[in-house]
């Protein structure tokens, strides 16, 4: 289990966003005893810096019975209620206004938040406090599935996106399906394995974009080195695809994350590597093209949990390393060791 005063600098990285000093002087300085009470503090802020800037605003289309004429008259409607013999009409009409999916999803995820008996007192009257400051009339939408996707096809950025992030994490941690009625109750975000694969996935790679500039960083589509008699037969082979990848003129690294609670498994009374992991990163390393004068190198990374492990091997005649990562440490440690690791 990460401890919660790490959270933000990981969930910032995951959404690849260098930590805010405000934010993280903050979330220093109290003391959280849920995850939940993190999510909430963070967005808190973080809509408060996004009214200080200003909410965007976009044209909604609105349907009115106006005594002028607007926009797309709606004909037969107007002529079906007898508006147009008093002097109205239906009509369709685009007004420039603050009510965007965006703005609804945010407004909808902090009054949630403030119903929630999961978070303290002072930190719901804060969540209804910055409620009142949204504009007049916007109307709040509770979080749903639909709704995150619908904001996802717009592609926020900056701090809408990020703010798009953490509600999407309150919605995973609700517990039931959130709705508009009722009050929600949340689990530990940090005990949905598949979830936190994916969130230090992401924070590693990105850690390495935003903390590093000797290598290029992506996730990279390696092809395999194999023929066959027929195309068709190479479309069956699995996809290669790398966590992390980085790579430089003179050196290129294939690190693969493996959110698991250990390194090692028993077997036969023995401890070994999980199999499978180490399979995946020799198949990656084995089917790299090689490029004269590039050194390629494998890292297989962990989070620490029941032990630590660092062990060393040439495998196939490229440096392998297997290595976890203590999340439990002041975040400098976890920098530090993150930074190491490419040293």
């Amino acid at each position: 289990m990460i401890p919660i005063q790490n959270l933000y600098y990981l969930l910032c990285y995951a959404w690849n966003r260098l930590p805010e000093q405000q934010e993280l002087l903050a979330a220093e300085a109290d003391t959280f005893h849920r995850p939940l009470e993190l999510l909430a503090h963070v967005l808190l802020m973080g809509t408060r810096r996004l009214l200080r800037q200003g909410l965007a605003v976009a044209y909604a289309e609105r349907e009115e019975e106006l005594t002028e004429l607007r926009g797309r008259v709606q004909l037969a409607p107007s002529l079906s209620r007898d508006l147009l013999r008093r002097g109205r009409a239906l009509c369709v009409y685009d007004e420039l206004g603050f009510q965007t999916p965006f703005n609804q999803l945010l407004l909808g995820t902090l009054q949630q938040l403030s119903r929630s008996r999961a978070l303290p007192t002072a930190l719901r009257h804060e969540l209804k406090v910055t409620q009142r400051r949204f504009p007049v009339g916007l109307l709040p939408l509770p979080l749903s599935s639909e709704l995150l996707r619908t904001v996802h096809r717009l592609r926020p950025t900056g701090l809408q996106s990020f703010l798009l992030n953490v509600c999407e994490l309150v919605y995973h941690s609700a517990l039931p399906e959130p709705n508009a009625n009722g009050r929600l109750r949340f689990r530990d975000f940090r005990r949905d394995e598949q979830l936190m694969a994916r969130l230090f996935e992401q924070f590693v790679r990105n850690f390495y974009r935003l903390e590093q500039h000797e290598f290029r960083v992506l996730s990279e589509t390696i092809r395999w080195q194999a023929t066959t008699a027929t195309p068709e037969a190479l479309n069956l082979l699995p996809a290669m695809i790398t966590d992390t990848t980085l790579e430089a003129p003179h050196r290129k690294i294939i690190l693969d994350t493996k959110y698991y609670a250990a390194a090692l498994r028993p077997r036969y009374d023995q401890q070994k590597l999980i199999s499978p992991h180490l399979y995946q990163l020799y198949a990656y390393l084995q089917n790299q093209p090689t490029i004269p004068g590039q050194a390629l190198e494998g890292v297989l990374l962990y989070p620490a949990a029941s032990q630590a492990l660092d062990v060393r091997y040439t495998l196939g005649g490229y440096p392998v390393r297997i290595v976890t990562l203590n999340l439990a440490q002041p975040w400098q440690g976890i920098a530090a060791a993150l930074l190491e690791l490419i040293a």
